[in-house]
C-alpha cells in the first residue's frame, strides 16, 4: 500500500479508509510505503497497526540528505539517453520514464550531483529560453530545483518487491507504484478518493508561497506525475461517477476505470447513546473533521454565529484533531473568541460512537472532498447532513441516478455564509424534516455503502491481481508479526 501524507500519521478520511482496508483483509500481508513531508514525524503513528501490516517504509519529500556524494557534484554526467529523458521531463514533452527510473538507480547516482551539475543546468536553461525568458533566471533555476527535489527523493527509493502495489492517489504515490511495476513486474492499482491533480491545482492557486507563472509550473509537475500513474496502472478506481469523468478528462483510459464506492461499518454505529441531560433543550450540530484549511472550519464558525442569533439553542460540536495545523486551529479558536459566539465546543480526537447519537444533524463545509466517510457515518446514525457542493456530496445528499430514497440533507455552495447559516436554521427548527432526512440517509447508506459491499468488490479485485501474478489466494489470516518501525530502505 502506497500513501502520501496520511496513514498512519493522521486519523480519519483516507487514513481511516486504509486502516479499514488492511483490517478487512487479514489474509493479505501489507507493506506500507508512507510518503511524508520530512523526518520530524518519522514513526509517530496515530494508529495501532494491524498484525498483517508487517513493514513501514518512509519516504521524505523534504530531506537533508541529497545523496551524500558531494565529491561527485561536478563529475556526475548523464548518458545521451538519460539526458534526452531528463530533458523531455523538464520540458514537459513525451517522457521515457523507464530511462528515468533506471537513471535514479545507477550505483554512482547522486541527487546533489544531478541538481547542481551541468546537465540539469543546461536543460533548465533551454526550458527557460524557450518558455520563460521574461522572468529572472536565477529565481527560475532555484524554483526548478525545489520542484524536482521531492520527485528525485521518491525516484531514488529502493522499492521492495510485492505482488501488487496499491496506491491511494496518483502524484508521488503513483510514481512509486509505477517505478515498482517497472522494476518488479508487479500489478499496479490506483485508488483515488479525491482527484489528486485537481486538489493540488486548487491548493496551488490559493497558495501564498508560490506566485505568478510558478503556479503553472507546479501544476504541470503534478499533472505529469498523475499521467504516469494513469498510463502504468492496470486498474484505476474512483468513488463515484463524476470522479471517473474527471479521470478520463485528465488522460486516464476509460476501460481501466472502475467505480468502487466507499463502505463503512454500519453495525458499529447502531444503537448509539442518545442525548445526555446536559443536551436538554439544545440542538446539537456535529462536525467530524480535522481542523485544517481544506475543511474551511472558519466559514463553519462564522455561519454558526449568524445562525445562533436566529436560533439561540444551537450548539456546534467540532470533533476531530486540532494538532495537524496548529496555526490554523489557533486562528479558529481566536475567531470564536473575537465573534463572542457561545456553544462552540472543540472536542479534539474522539470516538464518534460516543458523540454521534447526541447530534441532531452534522455539517461539512469543505472546499474539497472525495466521498466523505463522515457523511456516510452520519447517515448510519440516522442523522442528515449539511454539506458544500464538492466531491460526491451532491449525490450523497440527493442520490445517484435511480436512487429513490429521497433527500438526506441540505447542499450549499462553498464559503457561502448565508446559505450555510440558513441550512443550520432550517434543520435546527424543523424537527420532522430533520428526522425524515435522517431516515433517507440511513436507507441510502444501507443500500450501497456498507463495508460488506466494499469488501466484496476489493476481494474480487485483489483475487484477480493474485491470479494474474500466479499467486494462490488464501483466506487464512496472517498471524506472524514481522513489523519493523520507521524503515527508510535506502538508509537501512
Amino acid at each position: 500500500m502506497v500513501a502520501e501524507g496520511c496513514y498512519p500519521y493522521v486519523v480519519g478520511g483516507v487514513s481511516g479508509w486504509i486502516h479499514s482496508m488492511i483490517n478487512t483483509f487479514p489474509n493479505v500481508e501489507f507493506i506500507l510505503l508512507a510518503i511524508v513531508a520530512n523526518r520530524e514525524g518519522s514513526g509517530k503513528f496515530a494508529y495501532e497497526l494491524p498484525a498483517n501490516l508487517t513493514q513501514v517504509y518512509e519516504v521524505y519529500l523534504d530531506d537533508y540528505d541529497w545523496g551524500g556524494q558531494e565529491n561527485k557534484r561536478h563529475t556526475f554526467r548523464l548518458t545521451k539517453k538519460e539526458y534526452l529523458a531528463m530533458r523531455s521531463m523538464i520540458l514537459n514533452e513525451e517522457i521515457d520514464w523507464n530511462v528515468i527510473f533506471s537513471l535514479f538507480h545507477r550505483k554512482d547516482f547522486s541527487i546533489d550531483g544531478i541538481l547542481m551539475g551541468p546537465d540539469f543546468l543546461h536543460i533548465v536553461t533551454e526550458c527557460y529560453e524557450k518558455r520563460f525568458p521574461h522572468i529572472v533566471f536565477s529565481d527560475f533555476l532555484w524554483t526548478m530545483r525545489s520542484i524536482y527535489l521531492p520527485l528525485f527523493f521518491v525516484l531514488k527509493m529502493d522499492v521492495p518487491k510485492a505482488d501488487l502495489y496499491h496506491c491511494v492517489a496518483t502524484g508521488y504515490a503513483g510514481v512509486l507504484g509505477s517505478m515498482a511495476s517497472y522494476f518488479h513486474g508487479c500489478g499496479l492499482l490506483i485508488s483515488e478518493h479525491g482527484i489528486y491533480t485537481r486538489e493540488r491545482e486548487e491548493e496551488i492557486i490559493k497558495a501564498d508561497w508560490v506566485a505568478g507563472i510558478y503556479k503553472n509550473i507546479w501544476i504541470e509537475q503534478f499533472k505529469k506525475m498523475s499521467m504516469l500513474a494513469y498510463d502504468r496502472a492496470d486498474m484505476v478506481t474512483s468513488l463515484y461517477g463524476h470522479a471517473k469523468e474527471l479521470q478520463i478528462e485528465l488522460g486516464c483510459a476509460e476501460e481501466k476505470i472502475r467505480v468502487t464506492p466507499n463502505g463503512i461499518n454500519t453495525e458499529r454505529l447502531m444503537n448509539l447513546p442518545g442525548k445526555q441531560p446536559e443536551d436538554e433543550g439544545a440542538v446539537n450540530i456535529g462536525a467530524v473533521l480535522r481542523v485544517t484549511p481544506i475543511k474551511d472550519v472558519k466559514t463553519m464558525i462564522q455561519s454558526f454565529a449568524f445562525a445562533k442569533k436566529r436560533v439561540p439553542n444551537l450548539k456546534l460540536w467540532i470533533m476531530g484533531p486540532t494538532d495537524e495545523d496548529k496555526e490554523y486551529a489557533d486562528e479558529c479558536f481566536e475567531l470564536v473568541d473575537n465573534l463572542g459566539v457561545e456553544d462552540v465546543i472543540f472536542t479534539g480526537r474522539i470516538d464518534i460512537k460516543d458523540y454521534l447519537g447526541r447530534m441532531d444533524f452534522t455539517i461539512l463545509t469543505s472546499i474539497s472532498e472525495g466521498q466523505p466517510l463522515t457523511i456516510l457515518e452520519s447517515y448510519a446514525a440516522h442523522k442528515p447532513v449539511i454539506a458544500t457542493d464538492v466531491g460526491n456530496c451532491r449525490e450523497l445528499i440527493f442520490g445517484e441516478k435511480g436512487d429513490e430514497f429521497g433527500t438526506a440533507g441540505i447542499l450549499t455552495h462553498i464559503m457561502n455564509l448565508e446559505e450555510i447559516a440558513d441550512a443550520m436554521v432550517t434543520l435546527g427548527t424543523k424537527k420532522e424534516l430533520c428526522l425524515e432526512m435522517g431516515e433517507n440517509g440511513y436507507n441510502r447508506v444501507m443500500h450501497g455503502y456498507r463495508i460488506e459491499d466494499m469488501k466484496k468488490v476489493y476481494r474480487e479485485i485483489y483475487k484477480d491481481f493474485a491470479r494474474n501474478q500466479r499467486k494462490e489466494w488464501s483466506e487464512d489470516s496472517i498471524t506472524t508479526k514481522k513489523f519493523r518501525k520507521g524503515i527508510s530502505p535506502w538508509l537501512d
